[in-house]
């Protein structure tokens, strides 16, 4: 059964398995239990949605171990064994130092990032004070047509360098883990939140690991997508997916808007395709297409578990900035030191905000992860009873935000079974018109666009 479908037996917290998990779809597919298998055949390999998923009969401590477990340390225990002494608390991003907007302003960090390029010139910055000696990160694939992305280990600045950009793309911690038991070294790892917890449930198992893992740099987070979430764009720019051999999600282009996403895909021949995500029936992130269903289920959207992190700074004036710029929220003394320094020097453009300020750049997020997460623990369920930081509520919302919380959840459910059928039935066009109405019956309840929306504002009226 895949991580879309619903279970019909109730599974206690002391029995949990790998396969359980993905069949109450609360797998996000970072690979820890893989990671901490008892056999030699365990694997992560894609479903038929394409996510990621376990191969594995039995892992050491699961139930403490998977970050969605029921049973496991959630982000503000592990927040607080790491950073009880921080200077400031917010219930919605946690523990921290101190709190920044800005940029890199030396080099080219802020031209081949995403946004600011902050992440790639602190993972750059540990390497070059020999605070660590690898840095684990995401890299695109090698272009035999199989993953356009994976974790890789670097050792050197050019190594770092080729992971700047953003990366929605399903990819998995266990050969991370492996190396670092192999190989003695301080490590950084960068990762979205859900896997930087992962990882600190590991070092609490493993006291390898808790020697080696020296820093880890969060990616605030939205949702992950799946594999098809590319496979959409090349169908959509008339490109057989054998063709692409790497996708740029987030084309930057200094004289638009940093919020004006384009999409590009490389080809074998050389050649590039490229769209606006506007004009992808699938471009609206706010929709959910391609979500991995365990994002219905997390309430953590900075990485309140990470030594660091990084996210776009999603307020005017600096959306409508095309170069890109970061939001930090800072929780480690040595790399709060480290950045201070820089700013001192002239190298990073920062300039310190209160968590307020952080929290306005992600409203969305924490809408969908905390209201909306409270009205999504309301509905029934008959598998892993969940225990989260937020509630079940659901009363006090106004029926048009239930209405668009239950389109979320039932866009990115349908989006992986109508995909998988159209590609079985080799019919782009069946996925593609059903996501342009649900993308259509979306804005139009969300924004109040078309005939739709007209309705929708008549009867919440």
């Amino acid at each position: 059964m895949s991580s879309t479908e619903r279970p019909g037996a109730r599974t206690t917290s002391a029995t949990l398995t790998p396969r359980q998990m993905a069949r109450a779809g609360l797998c996000i597919g970072c690979g820890a239990c893989v990671a901490q298998s008892c056999g030699g055949s365990a694997a992560m390999r894609l479903d038929r949605y394409g996510q990621l998923k376990p191969v594995v009969s039995e892992a050491r401590g699961f139930s403490e171990l998977c970050p969605f477990s029921p049973d496991a340390s959630d982000e503000d225990a592990i927040a607080r064994e790491r950073f009880g002494s921080a200077r400031h608390y917010d219930p919605l991003i946690g523990r921290f130092e101190a709190a920044y907007v800005g940029y890199v302003r030396e080099g080219r960090y802020r031209a081949e990032g995403s946004s600011g390029g902050m992440a790639s010139w602190t993972a750059v910055e540990l390497l070059d004070r020999k605070l660590v000696d690898a840095v684990a990160h995401v890299v695109p694939g090698s272009g035999d047509g199989t993953a356009l992305f994976r974790y890789q280990v670097s050792r050197t600045v050019e190594g770092v360098r080729n992971g700047a950009k953003s990366r929605y793309y399903p990819v998995e911690l266990s050969g991370v883990v492996e190396e670092m038991r192999r190989r003695p070294g301080r490590y950084a790892v960068v990762g979205i939140p859900c896997f930087i917890k992962a990882l600190h449930l590991l070092c609490a198992q493993d006291p390898v690991l808790r020697d080696r893992l020296a820093f880890t740099l969060g990616l605030f987070c939205g949702h992950m997508k799946s594999a098809r979430f590319v496979e959409s764009f090349a169908w959509q720019m008339d490109t057989p997916m054998d063709a692409v051999t790497g996708v740029d999600f987030r084309l930057k282009n200094a004289s638009r808007p940093a919020n004006w996403y384009t999409a590009e895909l490389r080809l074998k021949d050389g050649n590039t395709r490229a769209k606006d995500w506007w004009h992808l029936v699938d471009g609206d992130w706010g929709a959910g297409f391609f979500q991995n269903s365990a994002c219905n289920f997390c309430d953590d959207v900075v990485a309140e578990t990470a030594d660091i992190s990084f996210g776009d700074a999603w307020v005017e004036p600096y959306a409508s900035d095309g170069r890109g710029t970061n939001v930090v929220v800072v929780r480690s003394l040595v790399l709060q030191e480290l950045i201070a320094r820089a700013v001192g020097e002239g190298r990073l453009d920062l300039k310190e905000v209160d968590s307020a300020f952080v929290v306005e750049t992600q409203a969305a997020g924490f809408r969908q992860r905390r209201e909306g997460l409270a009205f999504r623990l309301g509905w029934p369920r008959v598998s892993i009873r969940l225990n989260k930081r937020v509630a079940p509520r659901w009363r006090g919302l106004s029926v048009r935000r239930m209405l668009v919380y239950w389109l979320r959840s039932m866009i990115s459910a349908g989006s992986h079974r109508v995909f998988w059928l159209a590609r079985r039935l080799r019919l782009p066009a069946v996925y593609i018109r059903w996501a342009s109405a649900m993308l259509s019956l979306y804005q139009g309840v969300t924004y109040s666009r078309g005939w739709i929306g007209r309705f929708i504002d008549r009867i919440c009226r």
